[in-house]
């Protein structure tokens, strides 16, 4: 059982600011999709989907929604994600689907989706809807109450005033009007046993052509529900919408000024594109704010980290038309431009923002840091920070990446287009194949490997390269004749091109081993890319390893 604790996260960034009264979208960098937002006390609380990584659902803690710190997973024990919410051999862009947070009477609430595809031909698709509870936040965080005979993706949990509870969520619709058309539906859940019960209400399939409305979010405003979705699909069509009702149950009223956010109106060379997939939080002062996801398009009008979470103002306007018996109060976001922008004014005076653009992990806590992901749940025993103090020991396994599959691969998200990704490993290989080094990865069959290797008598440094649709092929390869058993690796990427450099002095200086475009690692599906650590014996079970004495990461954000 492996239960992540936090660890030995360095920020040596100390403060990057576009002003003293400004903070810089993302509020999130790296792969920090569907953000959903809620507020206890004075502190603020954000959590994002990882499907197929764990642990899963990173909660982030704020006091001024700018400055964001890592404080727990939703889903950090084994027990939580081995039974019917699995991530053992999930597939590639499965798991875990777009969670709603929430507070409620001391109490924190995650609902969410496990979308999982069992292994073989024809099979169907499993969605396992469930619930997570917690006293704190950081957790501990209580085992799935799964919420059986829920259909679709993307749920929300709604605590109404009068103390009923109620599921949103999504699906197709069972007379689909064209391929792709989602539809939100309700219905009241027992807290008690966590289950359905009721009837199903229907409510909305969306405001501008109802392509893939999904991640419904439900709020009370001054006796009125409102119900606000994404539509479009997470690409450049996505975009956020809103209706209302009298009651919860509808009908719903579309605003008609549909949609309140989105990208879709703007260059596809805009900063960002995709945004969409939002949630609402009022602050205590009445103020509101919405988060959202968006892609910055730093390469090739994509990025390597996918979706991230950015900030957006909003207000409140009453419609004015003097013809219309009912004048509905609508959200208007970003009122000023309405779109994200890069550059905004905070939203408390007195805080700047801290741009977290460097991670340090020396291995010397005792336990693992939150900043660190696997690819599924971890193989036994592959990684170790006791068998060598102030080592992170990363023992060579016999598995290969592959889809569905689970190896000695650990990583960091990517959190720029720019930066310097290095790492000193100790790695002396008896065993002919055994395998050790960098691993830039975006998914099973995309990614960068920057390695050592034994053939034979040698040994040899290799860049390789994994794209989809094709075999891992080598992009150089080079025997090293005076291997002292020890090395820095090196990956720079700037100007649109990795680096690859190594280091066998220890003096500092580093070898130019080769380049390659930085295009080749670009988020096409859910996920950002990982910088990380791996570790094989390429199918031969022996008991080589390798020890890592630190891991450095820095950022470089683009202007």
């Amino acid at each position: 059982m492996i239960t992540v604790l936090a660890g030995a996260t360095i920020f040596l960034s100390l403060i990057a600011k576009s002003g003293d009264e400004t903070f810089t979208n993302p509020i999130l960098a790296g792969g920090y999709p569907d953000p959903s937002i809620c507020r206890s006390g004075e502190n603020y609380y954000l959590v994002n989907s990882t499907f197929e990584y764990f642990p899963g659902l990173p909660i982030h803690r704020s006091k001024d929604l700018v400055n964001w710190e890592l404080v727990g997973y939703g889903l950090h024990r084994e027990e939580q994600v081995t039974g019917a919410v699995n991530l053992v051999d999930v597939q590639s862009n499965g798991g875990i689907h777009a969670p709603s947070i929430r507070c409620h009477d001391g109490r924190f609430y995650i609902i969410t989706t496990n979308v999982y595809l069992p292994p073989g031909d024809g099979q169907a698709t499993e969605f396992v809807n469930f619930v997570i509870t917690a006293e704190h936040a950081e957790g501990p965080w209580s085992q799935p109450h799964v919420l059986e005979g829920a259909p679709g993706i993307d749920p929300d949990i709604f605590f109404d005033d009068d103390g009923r509870v109620w599921y949103v969520g999504t699906h197709s619709p069972e007379k689909p009007n064209f391929p792709g058309e989602g539809e939100i539906w309700l219905q009241e859940i027992d807290p008690d046993r966590w289950a359905l019960k009721g009837e199903r209400y229907f409510l909305w399939r969306g405001a501008c052509g109802g392509v893939w409305a999904e991640g419904p979010h439900l709020y009370k405003k001054d006796g009125l529900y409102y119900l606000m979705v994404a539509e479009g699909g997470t690409s450049f069509n996505h975009a956020v919408v809103i209706a209302v009702s009298d009651e919860i149950t509808g009908p719903y009223s579309s605003n008609p000024r549909n949609p309140i956010l989105t990208s879709r109106h703007l260059s596809y060379d805009h900063w960002v594109n995709s945004t969409g997939h939002a949630d609402l939080l009022e602050l205590p002062d009445g103020r509101w704010f919405m988060v959202t996801l968006g892609i910055r398009g730093d390469e090739e009008r994509r990025s390597n980290m996918g979706r991230e979470t950015h900030l957006v103002p909003v207000s409140w306007e009453r419609e004015p038309f003097e013809w219309k018996d009912v004048k509905y109060e609508w959200p208007v976001a970003a009122p000023l431009t309405g779109r994200v922008e890069r550059t905004n004014i905070l939203p408390f005076e007195g805080s700047a923002q801290v741009r977290n653009d460097t991670f340090v992990d020396e291995f010397d806590a005792g336990s693992l840091d939150l900043q660190w992901n696997f690819r599924r749940i971890p193989l036994p025993g592959i990684w170790s920070l006791t068998e060598r103090p102030g080592f992170l020991r990363l023992h060579a396994h016999p598995n290969v990446i592959v889809e569905r599959g689970r190896a000695a691969l650990m990583g960091i998200r990517q959190r720029e287009s720019d930066f310097d990704y290095r790492a000193k490993m100790i790695f002396t290989p008896n065993h002919d194949g055994s395998e050790s080094g960098l691993l830039l990865f975006q998914k099973d069959d995309n990614y960068l490997g920057f390695t050592l290797v034994r053939k034979g008598p040698d040994h040899v440094l290799r860049v390789t390269l994994a794209e989809p649709g094709a075999f891992p092929s080598t992009i150089r390869e080079a025997i090293l004749e005076k291997y002292p058993g020890e090395m820095v690796l090196r990956v720079i990427s700037q100007g649109h091109q990795y680096r690859f450099d190594y280091s066998l002095d220890g003096s500092g200086s580093f070898t130019g081993f080769t380049e390659l475009e930085s295009n080749h690692i670009l988020s096409k599906g859910y996920t950002g890319a990982y910088l990380g650590l791996y570790s094989t014996t390429n199918g031969m079970p022996n008991p080589d390893h390798a020890d890592f004495d630190w891991v450095r990461y820095q950022g470089f954000p683009r202007p």
